[in-house]
């Protein structure tokens, strides 16, 4: 099961030891002042500082040990001025996500300074030398300035941290693909492309691996699963122990099958399970319990889509969710999302408990499938959708907006949500029409744009925030 621990980030503190012999013990001082800014951050991400970096050398060799340890990123700070030129090579040879924080010791500049106190406090000049360095190589790297001990450095070392994890999580991942829609048009991409520009590798498998390891799912198994259920659902009357018990060795099988496979997404088209006369119900609880659970998925065979769930997942906090727009309400200036019956549920406002139904549906042509169903938590929520265009070509869509309260719908036996966006409904539509938005979408609870916009940088796609 994909676990999200904190970020691992290497804080990259720049200096001129030529300083030491006119202010012995500046470096020690400094270095005490970047375990300090690594200490004000440690609830954002893990900060490896191992000690300053005071000329062309140890700048080189510091960055080399940040990416043999494997890290999400580099935070860059200058702890006094550092020649920007020290810093070209180590860039060309990085393969990390970077970012730079313009801050300094002090608060204010007080009246009995002297050169020593101008001195330690001197990074901004030279964050804009090295600042030149960075955007001379065209290498992508969002700047903070501002006070160190300022809840927006401490948002910023966050919001860096989790686009830097994101980034590698996406060139770790493997996505499993059973099928894909016929003609459904946004879903497809050229696989090498996105393995190329956005890391995901695609493995096309088939329903009778999942049917194989839905096999080997003990009643002992199934019974856990399902007090669990017990404890989290309101459970409807109606919903019979054998249908529940089959929806959980559904999500059990698959559980094990992408377990076993090493996958952190996936997409399964309803029509190959319906097909395949083995499958006495479609997923929608596997789904949503796996989601859940902290995997990826999309419907439909969308495998790009998948992908950004999981990405979601860690750009967030394990908070993703597959999803796409359904109608416009004028009244509530907000729009209407669900799909068949598939949803993270552990998104669910902790004021309302969910529930899991007993519900006829009639796509596929199959048993009734035990649908959660639930209204995510209320507040600001980041849409995004991730757009293929041509060859290497993909553009990030992202929006904000506020998830509303209602959830009072009286006949809608699908997970659902009114969301509305800060754009307002006919922007928000237009653009994401006029920009290709693909039909399913991602949504993080919270406003984690700045990550996405972060995320887009690293990987070298336009963003566009609508």
């Amino acid at each position: 099961m994909p676990t999200f621990t904190k970020p691992k980030i290497g804080l990259l503190g720049l200096m001129a030891g030529s300083y030491e012999p006119i202010f012995p013990g500046i470096i020690a001082r400094q270095e005490a002042y970047a375990r300090e800014i690594a200490a004000d951050a440690a609830d954002a991400a893990d900060i490896y500082f191992p000690g300053a970096a005071t000329d062309r050398e140890s700048i080189a060799n510091i960055m080399r040990e940040f990416n043999q340890m494997q890290l999400d990123g580099i935070l860059i700070v200058l702890l006094t001025y550092s020649q920007g030129a020290w810093l070209v090579h180590p860039l060309q040879d990085n393969r990390l996500p970077v970012a730079l924080a313009v801050v300094q010791p002090d608060h204010e500049v007080k009246d009995d300074w002297e050169e020593l106190e101008l001195t330690v406090n001197q990074g901004l000049h030279g964050a804009q030398d090295n600042a030149n360095a960075i955007a001379r190589l065209r290498i992508p790297c969002p700047i903070f300035a501002g006070d160190r001990k300022s809840a927006g450095f401490r948002a910023f070392v966050e919001d860096f941290a989790k686009a830097a994890q994101t980034r590698q999580h996406l060139r770790r991942m493997k996505v499993a693909v059973i099928g894909k829609m016929t003609g459904m048009n946004d879903i497809l991409a050229d696989e090498m492309a996105v393995l190329r520009k956005i890391g995901p590798e695609y493995c096309h498998e088939t329903v009778g691996s999942i049917y194989s390891c839905m096999e080997t799912v003990t009643k002992r198994e199934i019974d856990e699963s399902i007090q669990r259920d017990k404890r989290i659902f309101d459970i409807d009357p109606n919903l019979t122990y054998d249908s529940h018990a089959y929806a959980t060795q559904m999500y059990l099988g698959i559980k094990k099958f992408l377990e076993d496979g090493g996958f952190d997404a996936f997409t399964l088209h309803f029509d190959f399970a319906a097909n395949d006369l083995r499958i006495r119900q479609l997923p929608l609880m596997a789904a949503s319990h796996l989601m859940a659970d902290g995997y990826g998925y999309a419907a439909e065979g969308d495998s790009l889509c998948a992908s950004m769930v999981s990405a979601a997942h860690c750009i967030g906090n394990a908070d993703g969710n597959f999803t796409e727009m359904y109608s416009m309400d004028f009244e509530k200036q907000a729009i209407i999302f669900c799909h068949a019956g598939e949803a993270n549920w552990a998104t669910h406002r902790k004021d309302m408990k969910p529930r899991l139904i007993d519900r006829y549906l009639g796509e596929g042509g199959l048993e009734n499938p035990p649908t959660p169903i639930f209204t995510p938590e209320v507040g600001p929520a980041t849409l995004t959708s991730l757009t293929p265009l041509v060859g290497d070509e993909f553009r990030l869509l992202v929006c904000d907006g506020e998830m509303l309260p209602k959830s009072d719908l009286e006949r809608c036996e699908m997970p659902y949500f009114f969301w509305r966006p800060n754009s307002g409904i006919e922007r928000c539509i237009e653009g994401w029409a006029r920009n290709g938005g693909t039909h399913h979408e991602v949504i993080n609870i919270g406003s984690v744009a700045k990550r996405w916009k972060m995320l887009a940088g690293y990987l070298g796609v336009e963003c566009v925030a609508i």
